[in-house]
């Protein structure tokens, strides 16, 4: 009965995790009208630094990494893959990016086979198969064509998260969350000072649309930014800690799989906040998507095998 009650209990703090980001990222496209993704992720960055700073005493956390480099390393492919993430955002709802970054799981698989030699049974293919399938048809035909590179930024945002997760466990084994966490948003504001420095150098012509977003150099930064952008740094710090508690208080096994929850929690948040309605295709995208998963998950042969499917999501 205590490991069902402590199963229960994170899945109800993966529940807060996924509803806290699903709200939070719908507001991208508003923080988006007054600057560019470069800038928020540097004002981003910021805050969350300052806000973990804070609490650092207060919860008696150790920001001492164990291995800088390793560390710095797994921080700066994490980093990269929240600009290909939060870019995508310009381009597509909540749901869709949301379900391009759950391919991580797949590639994970493929990389650890195909780099490191671990054997994928014929379940675990089938699950390959099925979230081929699934974000196909999640970003449309623009992405089986190859003619937009937005419809693939979701996919490339997923291979990046898996490359982090396998970073994560064969490069940082023992390190912190704090520490991963202190990383991450320390190479995300680098990242985002190199992106402004180069369009404050190049002055390019500003882009119009979706496109504006990521092409857009430093702009005085409105109330409206400012807020929204606290909101994603504090909604980033709460929801990551509610999952990290999860992975403690349950197996990673059985976690893992209620991670998917933020799907429906996305597209949930963009259907109340702006009135976004999936369609049949991309419901359906969604669904093997979340099949793939739970077989991947399911099939772990030893629990905490599997990394969680945004394990560096921050």
């Amino acid at each position: 009965m205590q490991q069902a009650d402590r199963t229960l209990a994170a899945a109800g703090l993966i529940l807060i995790y996924a509803l806290t980001i699903g709200f939070t990222d719908n507001f991208v496209r508003v923080i988006a009208v007054d600057g560019g993704l470069w800038q928020f992720h540097l004002t981003r960055s910021v805050m969350a630094i300052g806000l973990l700073l804070v609490a650092t005493p207060l919860l008696k956390l150790n920001l001492r990494p164990l291995r800088p480099g390793a560390v710095a390393a797994r921080s700066a492919v994490h980093g990269f893959a929240m600009l290909v993430y939060f870019g995508s955002l310009a381009f597509f709802p909540v749901a869709v990016v949301a379900a391009g970054l759950f391919t991580a799981p797949i590639f994970v698989l493929l990389i650890s086979h195909f780099a490191y030699g671990h054997r994928i049974g014929p379940w675990r293919i089938l699950a390959v198969a099925l979230g081929f399938v699934g974000a196909l048809l999640v970003l449309g035909p623009a992405a089986v064509g190859g003619a937009s590179i937005a419809a693939l930024m979701p996919i490339a945002a997923g291979l990046l998260y898996a490359i982090g997760n396998i970073a994560t466990r064969e490069w940082c084994e023992g390190e912190r969350p704090e520490v991963l966490l202190a990383g991450f948003f320390l190479a995300l504001g680098l990242l985002g000072m190199v992106g402004l420095a180069v369009f404050a150098l190049l002055d390019p012509i500003e882009a119009e649309g979706p496109a504006s977003f990521v092409l857009r150099g430093w702009a005085m930064p409105t109330a409206r930014f400012l807020f929204w952008t606290f909101v994603q740094a504090a909604g980033s710090l709460i929801a990551v800690g509610m999952m990290i508690r999860a992975y403690q208080i349950a197996e990673a096994s059985r976690v893992s799989v209620f991670e998917y929850v933020i799907l429906p929690c996305s597209a949930l948040w963009g259907w109340l906040l702006w009135g976004e309605v999936l369609s049949l295709r991309a419901l359906i995208g969604m669904a093997l998507i979340f099949a793939a998963g739970l077989v991947i998950a399911l099939r772990a042969v030893q629990p905490g095998v599997e990394p969680s499917p945004t394990a560096s999501r921050q």
